[in-house]
């Protein structure tokens, strides 16, 4: 009864495949994303449970999407988190609206540095991976900061460029770049509407800047040669307490690379 109960709250999280292909890569790319952590303990205060599995999908690269601490509270266990990610892994981060809502928000971003981890707020860290020539850009939403806007300026389709952009419901504005756009944009924010019926209410009932029954809160989906993934995020049941999870598990997002031949 316990199980079926922790189930259905959402309690126990999931690592969620996702295969991507493009003619720009000729090799495998792995990449794991973890959104919306909220400060969440898994595993331990020491995150072993999610370092583990992190290291069991083997990843090229780890990307934190927003949201990995709360707008209120402690921050010890993202960063441990992500200190640790970052000692075994290249790591990206970007943030998300609740790093910005906090008092504190300077402050947790020079933790974060201290973590090895690189933040990208409109910047782009170019990359090699296996012989891939890979760009990571990084914008919070589609208009704080003018991040997006630094972001198109400097966008170079020799690369497969992916964005991180926290607010899914800006995918409109992510995709208006001319004749150039992001292979890949990875965003959360929306949780997956927080109550999901499976085949009858499978984005949710309800999720911010979209509102009642949303219509793109977690999955894939391909605008031409475009591709946004929206994870579910991996807040707990006892973090959000008073909107819980139902039929709707943590998501731990691995995204694999794939040259286009491969399908």
């Amino acid at each position: 009864m316990v199980t079926v109960t922790l189930f259905i709250a959402g309690y126990e999280p999931e690592t969620v495949h996702y295969r991507v292909t493009s003619d720009k890569i000729g090799g495998s790319v792995r990449i794991v994303f973890v959104s919306d952590l909220h400060n969440c303990i898994y595993g331990g205060r020491d995150q072993s449970g999610l370092l583990g599995d992190i290291e069991r999908e083997e990843p090229d690269i780890v990307i934190f999407g927003g949201d990995v601490i709360d707008e209120w509270g402690y921050t010890t266990n993202a960063l441990t988190a992500m200190r640790k990610a970052a000692e075994k892994y290249p790591c990206f981060y970007t943030p998300g609206n609740h790093e910005y809502e906090r008092k504190d928000t300077e402050e947790f971003f020079r933790d974060v540095e201290k973590t090895g981890v690189r933040m990208l707020m409109g910047e782009y860290e170019e990359v090699d991976i296996r012989g891939n020539s890979v760009r990571i850009y990084g914008a919070v939403d589609a208009v704080y900061g003018g991040q997006l806007k630094k972001c198109f300026g400097t966008l170079d389709g020799s690369y497969y460029n992916i964005l991180i952009a926290h607010k899914p419901e800006h995918i409109d504005s992510y995709l208006a770049s001319g004749s150039t756009r992001f292979d890949l944009i990875l965003s959360g924010h929306s949780h997956a509407g927080q109550w999901r019926i499976p085949k009858l209410l499978d984005q949710g009932l309800y999720a911010p800047g979209q509102g009642i029954f949303p219509e793109r809160t977690c999955g894939m989906y391909s605008y031409g040669d475009t591709v946004h993934i929206i994870s579910r995020g991996l807040a707990k049941p006892l973090r959000m307490i008073f909107i819980p999870r139902i039929f709707n598990r943590p998501e731990l997002s691995v995204i694999e690379l794939m040259p286009e031949k491969i399908r």
